[in-house]
Order: structure tokens, then C-alpha cells, then sequence
């Protein structure tokens, strides 16, 4: 004979029965499916709105949307006053969480050339579908009745990075619809001046440091492999610019007239920048890549990364390779020298027939965390003070243009280091385990990614380690006109951030 549950006895289960129902996992295709249309309209929402990180008065509709939406969530926010436009951190706090977790996004843009764009506005959100080799807009309403992971959003920052906070704000909705909440606390910092390098962000880190304290740090930013399968970057490289400009005659002259005797700039820093690496691309100014000796353990690690070189050089149109490096991945363990544009006189139909008055090169090194931006400064400013050139940080007077031969203004600055983190470190094992349970397998692990985040401000004055979450479609031209982002890939991120959530820490 069956005995029944006192009353007693089903009160004191209850907290129990409780407790398990808290534990449940989430189905968590089933759940990124009922908030997916949501999320596009948050998404929508967001990347309506102009923000271009040069135009500070753009930004101010940007972090009042931000406010507003984590205020309506429930957050806790707060301006970070910086030497700049402020920084702005949210809050979730979790009743007797043991462990804080600081997610970094970006909200301000690249500027937008609208003539280059395939629609009317960059900041007018488009779905488009590819349809006999082209991209044709169909209407946003279609989602409500069909839905293709090939289809995209065109927009700027649709993928740079308002498309990763809007994946993180949906998989939220979607984490408090069901019920559930972390088991860690969760803080939110968010960056408007990103795209020109984040200036002012290292003193604002060490000025409010105790606000940012936590146990590890995940940056939500960047496009995942080539093969767009799940992907987890546990380092990034720095940047520093330099701007090189070299002198010639105090104004430009007829080439008729002084073409055999006036020295052309334009010439002179060809050759300067054509001494600093040899015809494979290594650069070859002594002691550049100093400090990095690749392990057979580490390039076994780099070997993992599934890259196809020959489909990596048809995407990007190239018949060879430099030579830094054997792989694609070996390639980014190196600091690199880049001319990233080049400036003297005029061309086309605006050319003149003059020898020019000066040349202008604008380089940027990437760093890796083995190198030191400001010896890399010194070698380079060693190499071409070798070559014969006398070094000034402004234009030349007249007295030093008759008593140097070769005159070079230098224009320097560091924007932030490199930084890595172990893959046994805990976020990287604590997140492999979300990214099984979220896709059945194990992530693509990189051990540093070639773009530049300013995150090693964060890691050095907060002595936490850092990974990235990285989303995105690698073909989403980031920075450029079209930008956009798959349907699949923001889904999918949607996904990942609930997993995150939801795994316990």
C-alpha cells in the first residue's frame, strides 16, 4: 500500500523541486529560435543610429540607446568620465555569485563613404539575399514568414560591433524569459572611441579600477575562422602608428626646371621604405623580431587551427605570400611593419608636372605581447637615421634645410600592447565547455588574432585573463562599405552568449 506525502513532508521538497527546475538546462536551439526575431529588431534598433568615433556629437544618441536598454533590463550603469568621450559600465549583480565577469563591447564606427554603398543609407539597415551573383534587398518583414542563415543585414557596425552587443542584449531576454540567471556576476564595459585606437581608455582603466575589478575578462568583438565554424581567440596583437614625412624643396617647382636638381621626397621615401624589407616582406632592420622563437609545442598549436593557405590567397587575390613566417598563423605571432598609405603631390586628373614638396607614408606596426613598441621605435628610428636622414618632430626650419641633406619629421604614437592567454587558463577551459554544449564540439582555439583590441590596458591593471568571443562572419567587410552580418552568424552568436550564461563558473 502506497504511502502519501504529508503536507509537511511536500513543503520541505518544494525549495527542493525548486532548485532542480533552477538547474535545468535550457534547450538553447529552442530558446535562440523564440527570441531570434527579436533580436533582429534590436539589432535594427541599434544600427540605425550613426557613429562615427571621430564625430563625438554621433556618439551621444549611442550610449544614451545604451543606457536606456540596460536600464529597462534592470542593470545598474554608470558614466566612466575619460580624458575623452566616457566609457560606460553596466551591472548585473547575482545574490551570492562568487565569481564577476567583465564583458567589453565597442560601439562607435569606421566613418562611411555613402557613394560607395549599395543603398541608400549606411545607417538604413537592409536584408539582402544573394541572387545571380549580387545582393538584392528583399523585404526586413520576410524574416516574420521565412528565414535563410545565407541571407545578411547591410549596415555599418552590423558586425563591427553593434552586432555582437545586440546578440548579447537578446541572449539576456532570452536567459530571463526562461527564467535563469548567471551564477556569476556580470559586468559590461562599453567603448566609443575604439576605432581611432582608444586614446584615452589605459588612464581610464587605471582611474577607476576598483569599479572594473573581476575575474576574467570576455570581449565580444571580431569574425570567427574562415571556415566560420565556433571559434575562441585567446590573444590579440597592439598597434602603434608612425607618420613619416620627407622633405624636398620649400614648394613644389617645375619639373621642367628643376627636375635633375631639386631631390624628390616622393623618390627619396620610396627607397627609405623600400630598405626596411627585403623582397619576401621580412623586415630587415636589425633586431625587429627579436624575442620570438616559436617552440615545436607552439606551432603544433598553431597547426590546429584548420587554414587552407590556397583557399586563403584566392580569397584575398594574391599569388604568393611574404615570408614571414610559414603559415598564415605563424605569420601573426610577428610584429609587422605596414605602409598603410602613401601621399605626394597629385595624380590623375588633378596631376601636375612638379617635383613635390614633400611625401608622407603612414605606417602602423602590429605588436605581438613579445614586443616593446618603443624599442621597435628605436630600431626603426636608428635604421633611418643610417640611411642618412636627420630626425625633427616638426617642419623644418630654413637653417636646417640648407644644413641637412636629408630631412625626416617623425610623428609616433602607441595606441595599446598585445596580450594572450593561456588556452588552460580558466576562462579558456570554462568556455570550451559552453561552446560543446552550444554547438557538440570543440571551438577553433587561436592563439592570437591579427586585429588589434585595447584590451591589454584591462589585463595589466587588473591582472585578469582575457579571451574572445568571436561571432562574426569573416566576410562582413568590417570597416569598409557593405558592411553586414549573416543571419546565420547572429543567430549562432545569440546562442553562445546563453551558453555563456548559462554555464556555471
Amino acid at each position: 500500500m502506497k504511502k502519501s506525502l504529508s503536507l509537511y513532508s511536500l513543503l520541505l521538497l518544494f525549495p527542493m523541486l525548486l532548485f532542480a527546475q533552477s538547474k535545468k538546462s535550457i534547450d538553447l536551439d529552442a530558446v535562440t529560435e523564440k527570441h531570434f526575431l527579436s533580436g533582429i529588431g534590436i539589432l535594427n534598433d541599434l544600427i540605425s543610429i550613426p557613429n562615427n568615433s571621430n564625430i563625438p556629437a554621433e556618439l551621444v544618441p549611442n550610449i544614451e540607446w545604451c543606457e536606456g536598454n540596460f536600464e529597462k533590463r534592470g542593470w545598474e550603469i554608470e558614466r566612466l568620465e575619460t580624458a575623452g568621450f566616457p566609457m560606460l559600465l553596466a551591472v548585473k549583480t547575482v545574490p551570492k555569485a562568487k565569481k564577476t565577469v567583465l564583458f567589453y563591447f565597442h560601439v562607435d564606427g569606421q566613418p562611411v563613404d555613402r557613394k560607395r554603398w549599395d543603398q541608400e543609407d549606411p545607417f538604413k539597415p537592409v536584408l539582402k539575399k544573394m541572387e545571380n551573383g549580387k545582393w538584392e534587398i528583399i523585404p526586413m518583414e520576410t524574416l516574420k514568414e521565412s528565414y535563410d542563415a545565407d541571407w545578411r543585414i547591410f549596415a555599418r557596425s552590423s558586425s563591427d560591433d553593434k552586432g555582437p552587443l545586440a546578440m548579447f542584449l537578446t541572449a539576456w531576454d532570452a536567459l530571463i524569459g526562461e527564467g535563469k540567471s548567471p551564477n556569476y556576476n556580470v559586468k559590461v564595459i562599453l567603448d566609443f572611441e575604439e576605432e581611432i585606437g582608444s586614446p584615452n581608455l589605459p588612464a581610464a582603466v587605471v582611474k577607476h579600477k576598483e569599479k572594473l575589478v573581476a575575474d576574467m575578462m570576455l570581449i565580444m568583438d571580431g569574425p570567427r575562422h574562415l571556415s566560420n565554424e565556433p571559434t575562441l581567440s585567446f590573444g590579440a596583437r597592439g598597434i602603434s602608428e608612425i607618420t613619416l614625412t620627407v622633405f624636398g624643396p620649400r614648394a613644389a617647382q617645375h619639373s621642367g626646371h628643376y627636375g635633375n636638381y631639386a631631390p624628390n621626397p616622393a623618390f627619396r621615401l620610396s627607397q627609405l621604405l623600400a630598405s626596411m624589407k627585403d623582397e619576401e616582406g621580412r623586415v630587415i632592420i636589425p633586431g625587429f623580431y627579436d624575442g620570438i622563437n616559436l617552440t615545436e609545442t607552439e606551432k603544433e598549436i598553431l597547426r590546429q587551427v584548420p587554414d587552407n593557405e590556397a583557399d586563403i590567397k584566392s580569397k584575398l587575390g594574391i599569388g604568393s605570400t611574404d615570408k614571414v613566417g610559414t603559415t598564415y598563423q605563424e605569420s601573426l605571432q610577428y610584429p609587422s611593419l605596414n605602409i598603410r598609405g602613401l601621399s605626394s603631390g597629385w595624380i590623375g586628373n588633378e596631376a601636375r608636372t612638379i617635383v613635390p614638396a614633400d611625401a608622407t607614408a603612414e605606417i602602423d606596426i602590429r605588436l605581438v605581447p613579445e614586443s616593446d613598441p618603443e624599442r621597435l621605435f628605436g630600431l626603426v628610428k636608428k635604421h633611418i637615421e643610417n640611411q642618412g636622414y636627420h630626425i625633427l618632430d616638426r617642419a623644418p626650419t630654413d637653417e636646417e634645410r640648407t644644413k641637412y641633406p636629408k630631412l625626416l619629421m617623425w610623428k609616433g604614437s602607441i595606441s595599446y600592447q598585445a596580450f594572450r592567454t593561456p588556452f588552460d587558463s580558466e576562462p579558456g577551459i570554462w568556455l570550451n565547455k559552453a561552446m560543446v554544449r552550444a554547438f557538440g564540439k570543440d571551438p577553433i582555439r587561436k592563439r592570437i588574432s591579427g586585429g588589434s583590441l585595447p584590451i591589454s590596458p584591462f589585463v595589466d591593471a587588473l591582472q585578469f585573463p582575457a579571451v574572445t568571443v568571436v561571432t562574426v562572419n569573416s566576410d562582413n567587410n568590417q570597416h569598409g562599405p557593405n558592411e553586414n552580418i549573416r543571419l546565420g552568424n547572429y543567430k549562432e552568436g545569440i546562442k553562445t552568449a546563453l551558453a555563456i550564461f548559462t554555464q556555471e563558473l
